[in-house]
């Protein structure tokens, strides 16, 4: 086959006409692009001059890939959080505005994916695909678009369920010393919405690579991972990433609940906020305050928290509830973070030290603890029960550490510290073990008809699992009574206690148990004396005149 030549050269004519058409057409233009140059570095920040009209929080460019967010706005320079490592940044080198805000990737996408704050995959899966980027700091919705919380949030442990409810739509603070299992709560409320149509985010803030790998594992092993988004800054992170990340959290967060669904996310721990966010002020030279804090400190927290909340119908009817996470010293709750986010939240769950030493697990301190909102919430079943099993167990408290001092009891007072005995028992708990709504019912009425209290106390772990396992025969018509009846017929009381009482009459009678009277006291041949009746004389008193 042989080519004309002078079609060849038609051809390169025509192609040559068309690009010189192409290059006068060709309007080159000119983009304004503003740059200014690093003046310092410092750990986590950077000072840079030259860019007159940055705004606050804008997103700003640095050298080999690395962001930072704008935060002392001053006439002369700029102060800037970086967001990665600043080994490779010196003093001299080009910065460029973005005009834009940090903003992070939003979607379905990142269901069962463990990322950091800006997006970026830590699993070594294949990166975040996602047609959606929200703002990371956006502002909480007004009070016309919020509605009551009315819906529980069942975490699965029973002592929190019965005494402590949480409602979806709530910020419920866990806080308690360090290793008292705070993170273990947390955990053990997002294994129990596995079934629930609930989105959980789980925001791990400065912690150990070894304790977050930890709780991946748990919940990719219970499939929890299915509907959870892990967001995670380690503790060798730059202080700027600790900052963003709660704030990140919450606006993946907020995508699924502007969507109708009802989310929870979890702040693992906002002390680690708190100081990250210390030591960027003071490298920023802001002025101290109490315990070298900002003064803005209460306001970081609370426009976070603030974000949490159950939308009206007409919003999409979705909730975020959240539970933020704080470590107290030495049981010290009256410290500036922890009071900052008392204050803030809904209420708090105070776990204590003395508690988890014993044994005590979960180790709620009920005294200490309340929900302020979520028993509204809480199904009608529970609080036919609570209210009883509260003040039982708080007088049991009580004459549990009277008793300590070795003072004599009377009957009553000892079938009150053997009824609260057991009462601790069935609210004990393991770890990734949560009870279902039916198992709780029929342990909690069970506690308040005393159809435990025959049970000597070493075998009460097996009783308790006993009335686990008969609850899955309450009939299907009376477990959905616990969700909608506004309270159980006597019909159904009798069909959960027989259950209970079934199970539990294999256990042999505590003889201890068994001669405690269950009505009034025995009767006493005369009355005690009073232990100061007869005090002794003081030489030095001043006589007393005779009446």
């Amino acid at each position: 086959m042989t080519t004309d030549p002078d079609d060849l050269g038609r051809s390169f004519d025509r192609a040559f006409a068309d690009m010189a058409k192409a290059r006068e057409d060709f309007n080159p233009g000119l983009t304004l692009h503003e740059v200014g140059s690093i003046t310092s570095v410092a750990t986590g920040i950077a000072m840079v001059a030259g860019l007159p009209n940055v705004g606050f929080e804008e997103l700003i460019r640095f050298p080999g890939g690395i962001f930072g967010i704008a935060f002392n706005v001053d006439v002369d320079e700029v102060g800037v959080v970086l967001l990665g490592d600043s080994w490779h940044l010196h003093a001299g080198d080009e910065v460029e505005r973005t005009g834009r805000v940090m903003d992070v990737a939003v979607g379905d996408g990142l269901l069962g994916r463990v990322i950091d704050p800006l997006g970026r995959p830590l699993d070594g899966d294949a990166p975040v695909v996602s047609s959606r980027r929200l703002p990371i700091e956006r502002p909480a919705a007004p009070i016309m678009d919020r509605a009551p919380v009315v819906v529980p949030l069942q975490t699965g442990l029973t002592v929190i369920d019965a005494l402590i409810p949480i409602g979806r739509g709530q910020r419920e603070l866990i806080l308690g010393d360090r290793q008292t299992g705070k993170t273990a709560i947390a955990i053990d409320t997002i294994l129990n919405q596995r079934g629930k149509d609930v989105v959980c985010v789980y925001c791990a803030i400065g912690q150990r690579s070894s304790a977050v790998a930890k709780t991946v594992a748990v919940l990719r092993e219970h499939g929890a991972m299915d509907y959870t988004v892990v967001v995670v800054t380690e503790g060798n992170d730059p202080p700027g990433l600790a900052y963003i990340a709660p704030y990140a959290a919450t606006s993946i967060a907020e995508h699924f609940m502007e969507a109708g669904r009802d989310v929870l996310i979890v702040y693992d721990d906002l002390t680690q906020h708190a100081r990250s966010y210390r030591e960027l002020s003071l490298l920023l030279r802001r002025p101290p305050g109490r315990e070298a804090f900002p003064g803005d400190i209460f306001y970081i927290h609370s426009r976070l928290l603030e974000r949490s909340t159950h939308l009206r119908k007409e919003r999409g009817g979705g909730s975020l509830t959240a539970l933020p996470i704080i470590e107290t010293e030495a049981q010290n709750i009256s410290a500036y973070i922890p009071t900052n986010l008392i204050s803030i939240t809904d209420g708090q769950i105070y776990l204590s030290p003395s508690l988890f030493e014993l044994g005590v697990l979960p180790a709620v301190d009920v005294g200490k603890s309340v929900s302020r909102v979520g028993g509204k919430a809480q199904r009608a079943t529970y609080r036919a029960v609570a209210g009883d099993l509260k003040l039982a167990y708080a007088q049991f408290e009580e004459l549990e550490n009277f008793a300590r001092f070795g003072a004599r009891l009377d009957a009553d007072s000892l079938q009150i510290i053997e009824h609260g005995k057991r009462i601790r028992a069935c609210l004990k708990q393991p770890e990734s073990a949560p009870v279902s709504v039916p198992a709780q019912i029929a342990t909690l009425m069970a506690l308040t008809a005393r159809a435990f209290d025959p049970v000597p106390i070493d075998q009460m772990k097996d009783a308790k699992h006993a009335v686990h396992e008969v609850a899955t025969r309450i009939p299907a018509e009376v477990c959905a009574r616990f969700e909608t009846a506004t309270t159980l017929s006597d019909a159904d009381r009798k069909t959960i206690l027989d259950l209970g009482r079934s199970a539990l009459a294999r256990f042999p009678a505590d003889p201890a148990a068994a001669t405690t009277p269950t009505t009034e006291p025995e009767p006493r041949s005369a009355p005690k004396p009073a232990v100061n009746a007869q005090a002794p004389p003081n030489p030095d008193a001043a006589p007393q005149e005779e009446s």
